[in-house]
């Protein structure tokens, strides 16, 4: 009898009986990928195994009365990142691109609660004598902490259930498989399938499982995009190898904000809390060099400083003229550029324009509008930006100077790293306090406020 097969969609995880060209969920083209259909009962046996006895409703007001949910990882940044703490019974999900750090990370991690919780690393990229030479150069010396070197999802359920460990880690999801479907390791079916297999371990024992998921070249995880809605919190460990600073966030977190950060150094011995990033982002920041300009913006429930650099460059060829934004959105900061061009008077349409935000981080907020649009006015009219002057403010599309949340807490961070000058909304001027040593400098359009920073 011919297998049924089914199709998948590897950016939502939509499912068809039949191979489509375009998703019809999310109207992706070129996406579906082969699964057999009955691959799903072939792996109930395994599945099964994870599962505990089916319990009885409770008033939500006695749940988990008693017990402790959250536990630290002996990282502040990583603590800060999942919402104050490893929460048990959760699957997280950690993602980035291959050498960036993830590994070292949980390495660093499971040293620092070894004593205290009982952890499992599984391991299917490298041997056990490989994970313990790392772990002696990282110092990792954990009482507790198993070593298993196993991609076959069943020989990593029956270690768990013999060990019971309280912190489970995945190394990685893309070298696990279920022998009993037919499709490879990696593949979307085996990946799923893997993963709805430790979701239900975590469930139903509380155990605390972290999965290590490599990203592909458009930079998301690899394997079907419903992975990331099976687990409870996605974090994405990025930077630039060639950079020793690395920058972990959420993009999903069902305990806590999506919107803190962690940071950290690379170092020869591992990784290190970076615990003031302010100072970290600007280090390096050339004096008197035009296209530069200081915003402060609020990762969560602390306020960071972020420098943007800007380059306007005159067009050649009579070709389109070329855009270029890193770290910020693109349609906004062409919507910037075209506010700086009508209403500022800069006619930026035959320039070429590139924007950068400097040590990786994307600005995602309004109040960075204000220093993007000062750093292309610098570039453009090549006059640089006092060293000590910031700038915070939302600019709209008549070239009005907009307020922003939380404008004295980010005025108190900009006068903290030494900044004297500050350039702010004009109607907001009575309702902030200034600290002691920082000068506002209140503008009403953006016209008035080139007009003060590159005069200042």
């Amino acid at each position: 009898m011919k297998s049924k097969t089914s199709f998948f969609c590897s950016d939502c995880g939509y499912e068809t009986p039949k191979w489509m060209g375009r998703c019809s969920a999310c109207g992706a083209w070129n996406t579906f990928v082969e699964a057999p259909a009955e691959e799903k009962n072939k792996s109930a046996a395994v599945q099964a195994k994870a599962r505990a006895p089916r319990g009885r409703p409770e008033k939500l007001d006695v749940v988990g009365d008693g017990q402790e949910l959250r536990f630290p990882t002996g990282f502040g940044e990583f603590d800060r990142v999942l919402g104050g703490g490893a929460v048990r019974g959760s699957l997280v999900l950690v993602g980035g691109a291959p050498g960036i750090g993830k590994s070292t990370l949980l390495l660093q991690f499971c040293g620092s609660t070894g004593n205290s919780e009982k952890i499992l690393y599984v391991t299917g990229e490298e041997s056990k004598n490989q994970l313990k030479m790392r772990a002696k150069r990282l110092g990792v010396n954990a009482e507790n902490l198993y070593v298993l070197a196993e991609t076959e999802l069943p020989e990593v359920v029956e270690a768990v259930n013999e060990l019971t460990p309280t912190v489970l880690i995945i190394d990685s999801i893309q070298t696990m498989y279920n022998p009993e479907l037919t499709s490879g390791p990696g593949s979307v079916a085996q990946v799923k399938d893997c993963t709805l297999g430790f979701m239900q371990l975590a469930k139903s024992s509380g155990m605390t499982a972290f999965i290590v998921g490599h990203v592909n070249k458009e930079g998301a995880i690899a394997g079907p995009k419903v992975l990331e809605h099976m687990v409870d919190c996605v974090l994405y460990f990025e930077g630039d190898r060639s950079l020793s600073y690395r920058i972990l966030r959420a993009a999903k977190n069902r305990f806590g904000s999506t919107n803190e950060i962690g940071v950290f150094d690379m170092v020869d011995d591992g990784l290190v809390e970076v615990q003031n990033p302010s100072e970290m982002l600007l280090s390096g920041r050339p004096k008197n060099a035009p296209g530069a300009c200081v915003t402060c913006v609020i990762a969560g429930s602390r306020p960071i400083l972020a420098e943007v650099q800007g380059l306007v460059a005159t067009g050649g060829g009579g070709g389109p003229s070329r855009r270029n934004f890193n770290g910020v959105d693109y349609n906004r900061a062409a919507m910037l550029l075209a506010v700086l061009e009508k209403r500022g008077g800069m006619p930026l349409g035959g320039c070429d324009a590139y924007l950068n935000v400097v040590g990786g981080l994307y600005l995602d907020e309004p109040a960075a509008d204000l220093a993007t649009v000062l750093a292309v006015a610098s570039s453009y009219r090549d006059m640089p930006i006092a060293f000590d002057l910031a700038a915070v403010g939302e600019v709209g599309l008549t070239g009005e100077i907009r307020s922003v949340a939380a404008l004295n807490q980010r005025l108190s961070e900009i006068s903290r790293l030494g900044f004297t000058r500050c350039v702010i909304p004009h109607h907001v001027r009575g309702d902030v306090k200034a600290p002691e040593g920082l000068l506002l400098l209140p503008v009403r359009n953006i016209r008035e406020a080139i007009g003060v920073a590159l005069n200042a």
